[in-house]
C-alpha cells in the first residue's frame, strides 16, 4: 500500500512540474465563431511558448492577437488529437494592438491538442513584455 501512495504521489509531482512548463487551456463553448484558445505574456528572454488545448477544441483557422508590443510570430507547429502535425511558417510581425492574418487548419475543422509557436519580441521603447492572445475558429454544426 505504501508502494501505491508512494508511485501516486510521484506521478502527480511529475505531471505538476510538466504542466508548470505548458499552458493548459479548457475549451467549453460549442457556438460557431472566434473564441480564445488560450494567452501567453512573452518576452526576451524565451522564443517558444506552448499552449495544450483540451475540451471543445474543435477549429478552422487560428489568428493571434498582440496587446502592448509588437511581435514577429515566425512558426507554428499545430498538434493534433488524432497524432497529425502541421507545421506553418509564418514570418508576420504584427503591430501592438493589432492581430495575424488567419492561419487554416489542414483538412478544415480539426481537434487540436497542442499548439507551439516561436516568435521573436521586436525592440521597442521600454523593453516591454508583449501580450499574446491565439484565437479559433469554430463552424457551426
Amino acid at each position: 500500500m505504501k508502494k501505491i501512495i508512494m508511485a501516486a504521489l510521484l506521478l502527480i509531482v511529475v505531471a505538476g512540474n510538466t504542466l508548470q512548463a505548458q499552458k493548459v487551456e479548457v475549451m467549453t463553448s460549442t457556438k460557431e465563431g472566434w473564441h480564445k484558445i488560450g494567452e501567453t505574456t512573452v518576452n526576451f528572454k524565451k522564443d517558444t511558448d506552448e499552449i495544450l488545448v483540451i475540451g471543445e477544441n474543435k477549429f478552422t483557422e487560428l489568428k493571434f492577437v498582440v496587446k502592448e508590443t509588437p511581435i514577429d510570430i515566425i512558426s507554428l507547429k499545430l498538434h493534433f488529437t488524432d497524432g497529425t502535425n502541421q507545421s506553418v511558417k509564418v514570418n508576420n510581425p504584427i503591430k501592438a494592438n493589432g492581430e495575424s492574418h488567419k492561419i487554416a487548419l489542414k483538412g478544415g475543422e480539426r481537434k487540436l491538442e497542442k499548439i507551439v509557436f516561436v516568435y521573436k519580441t521586436l525592440p521597442n521603447r521600454q523593453d516591454e513584455k508583449a501580450h499574446v492572445e491565439i484565437w479559433g475558429y469554430k463552424i457551426k454544426k
